[in-house]
């Protein structure tokens, strides 16, 4: 199988509801095909930071670490767990908390607005996702955000204008669980009036993914584009026309 999404796939769509596919590789005639029956589950649903964008969050913290002199990778564990413990990524703390107890545990310096601006720049949609999104979105597939995220994810709107691709988005930091809860699976499953195996659930934690799958979730584990493609096709045979 060739994955060459965006060389492949048409947009936007044309011929009422029907995709128009580039030939692979510049060759022969382009195909037309119907996006009618498009996914063999009801939802699917992005985790952000890591599959939709890049991970900002690691490679934020990892920068801050090597700027103050310190292991990234000792740093990113601590500043990690401090998220979840703090109760920050849920919503019961506030940023100034969180970066007021790093500096006191790790010595790092710099300003709560510095600190952030390390880990947003780099929070980066990835083009060729944004335009499989928007595929999907035009083939009336029903789409949704699932993020451990902070109230960083409404400033990651603001700036990239990426919720306006989806039916609903839920943070952790508003929904006042993260995914390291099972129950926020049910929660969100509820939410969207759908059965477990009716949501397809993208994720590059493997943790995450396991606690999906344990509530009931169809799930891929995001390793990288080509991967992620060929599973995706699983589910939503329409695409394979645009990327075999």
């Amino acid at each position: 199988m060739r994955l060459s999404f965006l060389r492949s796939i048409g947009y936007p769509p044309k011929n009422g509801g029907k995709v128009l596919a580039a030939p692979l590789g510049g060759r022969g005639e382009s195909r037309v095909f119907d996006m009618q029956g498009t996914c063999r589950v009801d939802v699917l649903l992005f985790d952000y930071g890591g599959v939709l964008a890049e991970e900002g969050f690691r490679e934020g913290l990892k920068a801050i670490a090597l700027k103050n002199g310190l292991d990234p990778d000792a740093f990113f564990q601590t500043a990690s767990e401090w998220v979840h413990a703090s109760g920050y990524v849920t919503g019961k703390a506030s940023e100034q908390t969180y970066w007021r107890h790093l500096r006191r545990e790790t010595g790092i310096q710099g300003s709560d607005a510095d600190l952030r601006r390390e880990i947003l720049d780099r929070f980066v949609l990835r083009d060729w996702m944004v335009r499989l999104v928007r595929v999907l979105k035009e083939a009336g597939v029903r789409l949704a955000i699932l993020s451990d995220q902070t109230d960083w994810l409404v400033q990651l709107d603001r700036r990239d204008r990426f919720f306006q691709y989806f039916e609903a988005v839920f943070n952790s930091f508003v929904e006042g669980r993260s995914k390291r809860d099972s129950a926020l699976f049910d929660q969100v499953v509820g939410r969207l009036g759908t059965a477990p195996s009716e949501v397809l659930f993208m994720d590059d934690n493997p943790g995450n993914i396991e606690r999906a799958r344990s509530r009931g979730l169809e799930t891929i584990l995001y390793r990288d584009r080509r991967a992620f493609l060929a599973d995706l096709v699983r589910f939503c045979p329409f695409l394979e026309a645009s990327v075999s």
